[in-house]
């Protein structure tokens, strides 16, 4: 049985260097926590640091599965369902069940980001 989540503090995570979703480069990541530590619709929290230049592929969750990304520090391209837009610290963007979506950073800076996907009902907006 997994052990239940009670904090954390993101600056003493340890994360490891992995390519994520087909993306270039390697970026630094470290799941925080998955379902069986939370009581609540919770299927993960990840953090993640994207150095210059690299990203995280596109790619498509599944229909029961929606996915919010908090912009910590640090500047971006997000791709989502078809459609490019910057990002930057203080963003929160929500990438919906059953959509596509990727993330390069664009800027000279690392880009920092706070991911948690959710268990949602099939017929969520």
């Amino acid at each position: 049985m997994e052990r239940s989540f009670d904090r954390v503090n993101l600056s003493a995570l340890v994360r490891r260097p992995v390519a994520a979703h087909g993306g270039e480069g390697l970026i630094e990541f470290c799941r925080i926590v998955e379902s069986g530590g939370l009581a609540g619709g919770v299927n993960f929290i990840d953090s993640a640091v994207l150095p210059p230049g690299t990203s995280i592929g596109r790619h498509r969750h599944a229909a029961e599965e929606e996915e919010l990304y908090l912009i910590l520090s640090g500047e971006g391209l997000m791709w989502r369902d078809g459609e490019e837009f910057e990002v930057r610290t203080g963003d929160l963007v929500r990438n919906r069940p059953g959509g596509a979506h990727g993330l390069r950073n664009t800027g000279a800076g690392p880009l920092s980001i706070f991911v948690i996907e959710l268990r949602v009902s099939q017929n969520a907006p």
